[in-house]
């Protein structure tokens, strides 16, 4: 057994009567038991409401809240902990640049630059900066047998781009893009780089600094936190020179009758009271990540990728969607099978006790590329072992002839 699990309550317990195998990290990562604790001592000994009162548990609550914006900053190597603002996830971290940032800036004829691959989180809020603003949204998209980009399509980054924003690992094709070379081709024409680093994070160490991005998203959990916390990171200049996206408690410097002055960075993008005990859980799941150590996630990601893909691409009927380079998949495999909807192979597997991802994964205008609606999605972390991979490979050799298929 790997030797993490033990640490995680849940991936140690039955559903109708079959042990758990969860290959659904993707969506959301399970917690261990040091993130639960944490959340626990913050509630039964230290909750209050920070930034508001001299009392101790407000105080400690600050403490809390500001040392995990703290182990952030060091995590992804911010420059400060003003650079860090919480938002309750990537979406919404992606909205607050599009509204407060771009929707203010951008004019008829500019120009926003995505990739086809990107989950909905980073499209949709796109499409209304383009409406709203007379700006023109263009699409990098990628060559349909790999999954890499068409690097011929880098020059629609022109003089006209303002802002280019993109995955840093597919939560679909499971590739990393090349996203070093789109920041340095953006800034070469003065453009604005966001990086969605949702899938990348669990499964690789993020430095900003080194990435040189403007921007950069997040949600923990994603990375074995609660729900309800993301990461916003920004340049301090450009976090400076915008306004705040949500208004009320706690982002102020003074409000007279008519008019307000906003707090510094990055509390007045932090309306309201925040989710301190999710705020927690962040920082309880750098601290045990860091324990694991990503050398031993990248090492664990491999092996699994290498058995899991050589398996399936042996079974008739399997469709890989992307690579089938296991060294390039980080984490996901996304696959269909002729004949069967993906919403079956899930009800299949999910009798046996495998947790899978059905459906188009929040990227329809990836599937649409492609020419795939609808698809299946694995995705292993690092507390998911061998056992379990190949427990996987058994039951989806079966899934065609449940069906009614010969094999």
């Amino acid at each position: 057994m790997n030797k993490f699990k033990k640490d995680f309550p849940i991936l140690n317990k039955e559903f109708n009567g079959k042990k758990l195998v969860y290959f659904d990290n993707a969506a959301t990562s399970q917690k261990p038991n040091s993130v639960l604790n944490a959340v626990y001592e913050y509630n039964t000994n230290y909750n209050g409401n920070p930034h508001r009162a001299a009392h101790i548990l407000s105080v400690k609550a600050t403490e809390e809240y500001e040392n995990s914006k703290k182990a952030v900053k060091e995590f992804i190597n911010a420059e400060g902990t003003e650079n860090i603002i919480y938002t309750k996830n990537g979406s919404e971290a992606m909205n607050l640049i599009a509204r407060s940032f771009a929707e203010p800036r951008l004019k008829k004829g500019d120009k926003i630059v995505i990739t086809i691959a990107e989950h909905h989180s980073n499209i949709v809020p796109w499409q209304r900066v383009a409406e709203k603003t007379g700006a023109i949204l263009e699409y990098i998209y990628i060559d349909k047998e790999t999954g890499h980009l068409l690097e011929e399509d880098f020059n629609k980054i022109d003089g006209n781009t303002k802002i280019v924003s993109m995955l840093h690992v597919s939560n679909v094709l499971g590739i990393k893009f090349p996203v070093e070379k789109l920041i340095k081709k953006a800034h070469e024409v003065g453009a604005i780089t966001i990086v969605d680093g949702a899938q990348a994070v669990p499964h690789m160490k993020v430095d900003v600094k080194e990435l040189d991005c403007d921007f950069y998203t997040f949600s923990g959990h994603k990375m074995l936190s609660s729900l309800g916390i993301g990461v916003l990171y920004g340049k301090k200049e450009i976090l400076n020179s915008i306004e705040p996206f949500l208004l009320g408690g706690d982002m102020i410097e003074y409000v007279e009758e008519q008019s307000t002055t906003f707090a510094e960075i990055p509390f007045k993008f932090e309306a309201g009271t925040q989710n301190v005990e999710g705020a927690v859980s962040l920082k309880a799941a750098i601290d045990y990540l860091k324990n694991v150590g990503y050398e031993y996630i990248e090492n664990n990601n491999r092996e699994l990728m290498k058995y899991l893909l050589e398996e399936m691409l042996q079974i008739p009927g399997v469709n890989v969607i992307g690579t089938k380079d296991y060294k390039e998949k980080y984490g996901v495999i996304a696959f269909t099978i002729d004949g069967v909807h993906p919403h079956d192979v899930a009800t299949i597997l999910d009798n046996y006790g495998i947790a899978i991802r059905s459906g188009h994964h929040c990227a329809q205008p990836l599937g649409k590329y492609l020419g795939v609606p609808a698809s299946n999605r694995i995705s292993p972390y690092f507390y998911n072992d061998m056992e379990e991979a190949k427990y996987f490979i058994e039951k989806l050799k079966t899934v065609r002839s449940v069906m009614g298929y010969g094999s």
